[in-house]
C-alpha cells in the first residue's frame, strides 16, 4: 500500500508553477508545487503526468510533487502526457468544413502516433445528403467519423463508448463546439463557450489552457485551446505515412527508390488519382521549404557571429576558426616554456 505521506495521482491542470493533482485513492484534488530538485534537473510537469505527491496538507488541500513517473506518450502541442486517444472535433457548418484545413489537422494528428478519431458536430445544420457525402468522403480518406449534434444531443452514444477508460484529447478549430460537447458529456465541467464570428465564420478562442476532466463512466478528457492552422513540421520523407490512403498503397507495393518523395519519380506506387494527393503535394512543398530554411539557419549560425554596436545596430561577420586563430593563454604559454626549459636541461645533462 502507498504510505499515507506518499500519494500517487494525475496532474489535471497546470497554471504557472502550480499543479492540480487528482489523487488515485481519494476523491480529492491537491494544489501542488514542484520539488526544487525536479526544477534543477529540468523535469517538466505536464497535464496528464502520473506523479508522486508528498507532504499533503489536508486542511488547505496542498502538497508537493516529488516524482514524475515515465511517460507513455508526450505531446508538445497541446502539451499533454500519457494520452492514448485523440479526437478531432470539426463542424459540418458554422464554421463551414474546409477539406484542406481538416486534412492539415489529420496529418498533424497522425504524426503524433496516437490513436485518432474524427467527430463531426452540428449535423442538424446540414441536409441528410450532405451528411452522407461527408461520411463517405472521410471513409475514402481512411476514417469512420462520428456524426453528432450537441444542440439536439444526438449521436453521442457511440462517441461516449469510444471515450470510456481512455485519456482522450479533444482538438480542432475554434468555434466547432468542443467546449459545448464537453459540457454535455461532463456537466460539472461548465466550460465557457462562445458563438462563431459572423464575418469570418470562424470561432473565437474560449479555452485558454489544457485541463483534464473525469468522465462519468471512467476515463479522462482533455479540452485544448482551439487553433485554426496547426504547424506540421514533418520530415518530407515520412509525410506520406501520415495519409492512410498512401499507407494502403505502400502496403500493396513499394516505390523503386527508398527516398521517393512521391512527386515525379518513376515507378512510384503512391502517386495517383486519390482525392488528397494534391493536399500531400502542398504539404510536401511546405515541409521541404521548412527543412531548407532550418538548414540555412544552422549553416548561418555556424559560419557567422552576431555583432551589436553601441548604437544597437546588428550585423554579422564571419566566425573565425577557433583552433587556427585562437591565441594561447598566458598560463598555457608559461607551461609550454617551463616544459621546453626542462627538456633543454635534460639534453644538457645527457651531453655531459
Amino acid at each position: 500500500m502507498t504510505a499515507p505521506d506518499q500519494l500517487t495521482g494525475t496532474v489535471v491542470a497546470v497554471q504557472a508553477n502550480f499543479y492540480q493533482v487528482q489523487l488515485d485513492d481519494r476523491a480529492v484534488r491537491l494544489l501542488c508545487t514542484r520539488r526544487s530538485r525536479l526544477q534543477k534537473i529540468g523535469q517538466k510537469v505536464m497535464v496528464g503526468d502520473r506523479v508522486r505527491v508528498v507532504e499533503p496538507d489536508w486542511t488547505d488541500q496542498r502538497g508537493v510533487i516529488n516524482e514524475v513517473f515515465p511517460r507513455e506518450t508526450e505531446l508538445d502541442r497541446p502539451p499533454v502526457a500519457n494520452a492514448n486517444q485523440l479526437v478531432l472535433v470539426f463542424a459540418l457548418a458554422q464554421p463551414p468544413l474546409e477539406p484542406m484545413q481538416l486534412s492539415r489537422f489529420l496529418v498533424k494528428a497522425e504524426s503524433t502516433g496516437i490513436d485518432l478519431c474524427v467527430c463531426l458536430n452540428k449535423k442538424d445544420l446540414v441536409s441528410a445528403t450532405e451528411r452522407q457525402e461527408w461520411e463517405a468522403r472521410l471513409q475514402g480518406w481512411g476514417y469512420s467519423p462520428f456524426l453528432i449534434s450537441v444542440e439536439q444531443q444526438a449521436g453521442l452514444e457511440a462517441l461516449q463508448k469510444q471515450l470510456n477508460d481512455r485519456t482522450t484529447i479533444f482538438a480542432g478549430p475554434s468555434g466547432v463546439g468542443k467546449s459545448s460537447l464537453i459540457n454535455l458529456l461532463i456537466p460539472q465541467a461548465q466550460l465557457r463557450v462562445s458563438t462563431v464570428s459572423g464575418k469570418l465564420q470562424r470561432g473565437r478562442h474560449t479555452t485558454r489552457h489544457v485541463e483534464l476532466f473525469s468522465l462519468p463512466n471512467g476515463g479522462l478528457l482533455a479540452d485544448t485551446p482551439g487553433f485554426n492552422q496547426p504547424d506540421l513540421n514533418c520530415d518530407p520523407l515520412t509525410l506520406a505515412t501520415y495519409f492512410p490512403e498512401a499507407r494502403e498503397r505502400l502496403k500493396q507495393g513499394s516505390c523503386r527508390f527508398g527516398d521517393c518523395l512521391h512527386r515525379d519519380e518513376p515507378d512510384c506506387v503512391v502517386r495517383g488519382e486519390w482525392e488528397r494527393y494534391p493536399h500531400y503535394l502542398d504539404f510536401l512543398k511546405s515541409a521541404i521549404e521548412q527543412l531548407e530554411a532550418r538548414e540555412q539557419t544552422t549553416d548561418a549560425d555556424n559560419s557567422l557571429k552576431l555583432k551589436i554596436k553601441s548604437s544597437g545596430e546588428r550585423s554579422y561577420e564571419p566566425r573565425l576558426e577557433r583552433k587556427k586563430y585562437r591565441r594561447d593563454s598566458r598560463r598555457q604559454r608559461n607551461q609550454d616554456l617551463q616544459e621546453w626549459c626542462k627538456e633543454m636541461d635534460e639534453e644538457d645533462n645527457n651531453d655531459l
